[in-house]
């Protein structure tokens, strides 16, 4: 392509601000960052920043490429056809290639009372929301936790560690995604802290009251605070926008992250679903997602043809308070496995992935292109083979 080339990317998470970085690895392409906020969020912080051990932010001066330009603002609606994108605060911005990176959030409760009474922080300004009401309540007021994923059991441990009287609604199991042996070494630590953990069928929560919530089996829990951490959503950009999404609204894309109706717009992070088997959403694989978007635009520029995505991820370490966690392994095509690390050693482990995930974006901006992923799945082509197959069978 001849002359400068244009690329928005829309979203400064972590796949966004990785995807600007690389992007600047040539002079003759204009990137340009679209973020409704000032900072950059530190997601896997934001119990921190509810708990008040950290503020869960980074000026994106120290992680953003000097030949990145941030716009501060929204983008209303994507024109395919005319390379344009509509901004909330007015007027429209021009592209060549497009970056679809706007991440996810919380997801619609849709339980009785959840959305008026209880509290998530899957965004920053959510967290920013329960701090002052957490802070306002009472040290011996009951507090409920709904969702025993990731957030959920952090949120519970940072608070419990505190002396909060914390339960934790799982909804079925505690940490669905993990091993029974990891599952073990979170439900002692939670224990020790002194977490209340309800499992089961009928651990699932009915009804969310401004006291209290009531779980399908009928049993009533008081809760000064309710904190709603049960599954996220993504953006609904994409399919205002006419473009195909899967049912959750990630944008479908082939292997190379390419929207399936436009080549031109590239997707990465939460919001991307390649081939319709879309990664687990985590800064683990937003990361590697969002340089692959950008190496594959920077093919496109070159005329060459982008490869396919081979992102694996290690397993999850999940914190527990402030000075421990378990760390699941799994294999790398994200299946966990027996294998674990438990206690301060696993919050050392979990201390240092969060601050590596900035320093990694700070050293692509330095020097774009550097980034590499050491985790790699194999098995994927055989899943897509497998799910192809099962496609053709019903028809």
């Amino acid at each position: 392509m001849a002359g400068n080339t244009d690329v928005v990317v829309i979203g400064g998470g972590y796949a966004g601000v990785m995807a600007a970085n690389r992007l600047t690895q040539r002079d003759d392409v204009t990137v340009t960052l679209i973020n409704p906020r000032r900072t950059f969020v530190e997601r896997i912080r934001l119990h921190q920043l509810v708990g008040g051990s950290h503020e869960a932010v980074v000026n994106y001066r120290e992680i953003l490429a000097d030949g990145v330009r941030l716009t501060i603002d929204s983008v209303t609606r994507i024109d395919a056809a005319e390379r344009r994108v509509a901004l909330a605060g007015g007027g429209t911005l021009g592209y060549d290639y497009l970056v679809y990176a706007v991440g996810s959030g919380s997801a619609d409760p849709r339980v009785p009372g959840a959305a008026e009474f209880a509290y998530p922080i899957a965004t920053l300004e959510e967290a920013q929301r329960l701090r002052p009401v957490l802070d306002a309540a009472p040290a011996t007021a009951p507090v409920t936790v709904v969702g025993a994923g990731p957030t959920g059991i952090e949120i519970a441990a940072e608070l419990a560690e505190q002396g909060r009287r914390v339960t934790l609604v799982c909804g079925g199991v505690l940490g669905p995604y993990l091993h029974p042996r990891g599952r073990r070494s979170v439900a002692k630590q939670l224990a020790r802290l002194g977490v209340t953990v309800l499992e089961g069928d009928e651990a699932t929560v009915a009804a969310v009251t401004r006291d209290g919530v009531r779980l399908t089996g009928g049993q009533p829990l008081r809760s000064a605070v309710t904190i709603w951490t049960a599954g996220f959503g993504v953006p609904d950009l994409a399919a205002r926008s006419g473009l195909s999404t899967d049912a959750l609204g990630r944008l479908l894309t082939d292997e190379t992250l390419a929207s399936v109706d436009d080549a031109r717009i590239v997707a990465a992070g939460d919001s991307a679903a390649p081939s319709n088997l879309p990664l687990r959403m985590s800064c683990q694989t937003a990361r590697p997602l969002g340089a692959h978007a950008a190496d594959t635009v920077l093919a496109r520029i070159a005329g060459e043809q982008p490869s396919a995505i081979n992102v694996g991820v290690f397993g999850q370490c999940v914190g527990l308070g402030r000075h421990a966690a378990t760390a699941q392994l799994a294999s790398k095509d994200d299946i966990a496995n027996r294998f674990h690390v438990g206690g301060r050693l696993a919050g050392k482990i979990k201390e240092y992935a969060c601050q590596m995930v900035v320093r990694e974006l700070a050293d692509e901006a330095r020097k774009p292109g550097s980034f590499r992923w050491g985790f790699k799945n194999g098995k994927r082509q055989q899943r897509l083979q497998a799910t192809r197959g099962e496609m053709l069978a019903t028809r």
